[in-house]
């Protein structure tokens, strides 16, 4: 299938690895022109790429005249950013939450609406939110990722029907177990606190998967790579689980 994304430009956030990385790649390989953001300078070959760390407050506006001095306006925007610490609900302060809302909500909120009014005038836009399956069953010791990514699905949710007659489309993946460099570092951090070894904690989330492995980081940015496309103009609202059917919810 032609995703027909010759001469569309995407900007993604959070591309240095991970699923942030996998999604530009993807991208790339049906041939949009791809701009990447990270904290560190290792971006994807062919891309252009811009050095910015969304902790600071500064950032969202740097990258804006990044975009826009290259004479570039994207017609797909991945909101995605590094994960927040772990932590208890019930010992989790507001100060907790006020050090992670600059990344993982302000800024992404700052540039959706920087590049949409562009979107809407072209008649097509793509607004895809790197979430997580907790947006349907919150992760335990997880709670600053829980509460913070649920409020941006509600914003985008909200979104989608404001700008859907627009030829905008806003939704939302939600990665499950995907073998990547943040899952290791949550399951060396629940070993920590379980007396098991990481490689059992990783056997054990495994067992819990129906398709009885990880994903791969690929698998997810395919699946990116359709809802930015032009042949996904009629999927907007939505929250698409990429988790091996581990989630038990619809």
């Amino acid at each position: 299938m032609d995703l027909q994304l010759g001469g569309k430009t995407a900007l993604v956030l959070g591309a240095s690895k991970g699923l942030g990385r996998a999604i530009a790649e993807a991208l790339l390989a049906e041939g949009a022109d791809v701009i990447t953001v990270a904290r560190s300078g290792d971006g994807v070959a062919g891309t252009q790429h811009i050095l910015a760390d969304l902790d600071d407050p500064a950032a969202p506006q740097a990258i804006i005249d990044a975009v826009r001095a290259g004479a570039s306006s994207p017609d797909i925007l991945v909101l995605n950013s590094g994960g927040p610490p772990t932590g208890a609900a019930a010992s989790t302060t507001p100060a907790d939450f006020a050090a992670v809302m600059g990344r993982m909500f302000n800024a992404q909120l700052t540039l959706a609406q920087a590049f949409l009014p562009e979107m809407r005038a072209r008649g097509f836009g793509r607004i895809l939110a790197v979430a997580s399956t907790s947006l349907l069953t919150p992760i335990p010791g997880l709670v600053l990722s829980n509460a913070v990514r649920a409020m941006l699905a509600s914003w985008c949710k909200t979104l989608a029907a404001e700008v859907a007659a627009d030829g905008v489309t806003v939704n939302l993946l939600l990665p499950g177990q995907i073998a990547t460099d943040r899952l290791t570092s949550l399951h060396t951090a629940m070993a920590a606190g379980s007396g098991m070894a990481p490689d059992q904690v990783t056997a054990r989330s495994i067992a819990a998967i129906p398709a009885g492995r990880l994903g791969r980081p690929e698998e997810f940015g395919d699946i990116a790579a359709f809802l930015a496309s032009p042949r996904a103009g009629f999927i907007t609202g939505s929250a698409i689980k990429v988790d091996g059917g581990q989630t038990v919810t619809l």
